[in-house]
Parts: structure tokens; C-alpha cells; sequence
């Protein structure tokens, strides 16, 4: 596990409109059983810095930020890839959410 890594939605309720789930989560808090998570959702239109957008096996996704939840681990499925490249972005979108800017 590690931030900005990125995880299969096992959640049948949810999993159609929000495929995937973004672990936020500083790794140094890696022995938590918990993961701090935003859901990456299908269809939505984004605001400016808030909602990112990332291309995920072929699929575009946004980053729904005011979503983020805590989640615990056993509920996370499989990992699908990695966003840490969009590190900056991701922490803009978190920090905008919280600061205002």
C-alpha cells in the first residue's frame, strides 16, 4: 500500500458509478488499519482544481474530493495502478477542499 496508489471499488452498491478508490494516506501512517480514500467516479462534470481527472484502463475518472472517507483496508479491493505522478495535482485538489485555496 502506498499513497496516491489506486484500488478496485468492491462495493456492489457503488462499484458501476465509482470504479475505483484513490489512497490519500501518508505512507508514514502505513501501519493503520484504516485508509483515508477518495472515490474516482464515472460521469461527473469537475470543478477547476478540486475534481481532477485521471485515465484509468481506458476509462476517464474524477476525482471526487469532498467524498474522500475512511475506509478500512479489508474493504479495498485489488490494486490497479498508481497516480503518483499526479501527486501535485491531488494535493491541490485536497488542500483546495480544506484551505479554500
Amino acid at each position: 500500500m502506498a499513497q496516491f496508489d489506486v484500488y478496485e471499488n468492491q462495493n456492489p452498491r457503488t462499484n458501476e458509478e465509482i470504479p475505483y478508490l484513490l489512497d490519500i494516506q501518508n505512507n508514514i501512517l502505513k501501519n493503520l488499519q484504516t485508509r483515508v480514500v477518495v472515490p474516482l467516479v464515472l460521469n461527473m462534470k469537475p470543478a477547476n482544481i478540486l475534481n481532477q481527472q485521471f485515465e484509468i484502463n481506458d476509462l476517464t475518472v474524477t476525482m471526487s474530493t469532498a467524498e474522500l472517507a475512511g475506509i478500512s483496508l479489508e474493504h479495498l479491493g485489488s490494486l490497479v495502478c498508481s497516480v503518483e505522478s499526479k501527486r501535485d495535482e491531488i494535493i491541490s485538489a485536497v488542500d483546495f477542499m480544506i484551505t479554500g485555496f
